[in-house]
């Protein structure tokens, strides 16, 4: 039976790779859309528009570019993709919202939903589901994207009580490291969907998942540190201004 894939194609082979850019003038314009009316009706400083921005630009690199088009060969390529999406797009969304009343009382319900969703689609049948069906490869990427940003947005906006901020990074640090564990080290391929298509990349299936185990378990760490860094310089510059 032949192999179907929910979006960006079939699985490109190496010298292909960088003409499989994904042109779909659906997504680009509503990309366009979105970026224009978040920008009118954002309340934000000039800051937190230009990061507003700069999350499109790292959506642009996940659907757009060939690295879309490389998640359908590559599992590891698959996890930069939902790595630019939690720890990328999601955070600078985040930092180009305004606050609201309830910002920053307790990121813990969304570091749950955030944590219990990016397991989810990492579950086999999950991720089978996901790559047969483009309904839900949408709902998986919008359910990420969102849940993050929930995360992001009641993190990186409570300077005035930064504990509860730093232990939900560092919680949310602990399960991205876990799940890269279990991925890094588990004896056979989870993913069905990517036996065959490794090969022309010169991995194995194996080989392949426990390169998208440690791009999870080092690499992601980097924006944790930075993003826990900010949360503590605006609280230590809160704790120092004048009441």
């Amino acid at each position: 039976m032949t192999r179907q894939f929910s979006y960006c194609g079939a699985p490109p082979m190496p010298d292909q790779l960088w003409a499989s850019w994904n042109l779909d003038p659906m997504l680009i314009v509503g990309m366009a859309a979105a970026a224009m009316m978040m920008w009118r009706a954002s309340r934000s400083p000039p800051e937190g528009r230009w990061a507003m921005i700069a999350g499109f630009g790292a959506l642009l690199i996940a659907f757009v570019s060939p690295l879309c088009a490389l998640t359908n060969a590559l599992f590891a390529a698959r996890t930069v993709h939902h790595l630019l999406l939690v720890l990328v797009a999601a955070p600078l969304f985040a930092l180009s919202l305004a606050p609201g009343s309830d910002a920053g009382r307790s990121p813990v319900a969304a570091l749950f939903a955030s944590t219990v969703l990016l397991w989810f689609w990492h579950w086999p049948p999950a991720y089978s589901a996901a790559l047969s069906s483009t309904l839900i490869y949408w709902t998986m990427q919008a359910s990420l994207l969102i849940s993050a940003t929930c995360f992001w947005w009641g993190v990186l906006l409570s300077p005035r009580e930064p504990l509860p901020a730093l232990l939900a990074i560092l919680g949310s640090m602990a399960q991205m490291g876990l799940l890269g564990a279990v991925l890094t080290f588990a004896p056979t391929p989870f993913y069905a969907e990517h036996i065959v298509s490794t090969a022309a990349f010169g991995l194995s299936p194996r080989q392949d998942q426990q390169l998208a185990g440690l791009i999870m378990w080092v690499p992601a760490m980097l924006p944790y540190l930075l993003l826990g860094g900010l949360v503590a310089r605006r609280a230590w510059r809160t704790a120092l201004s004048p009441a």
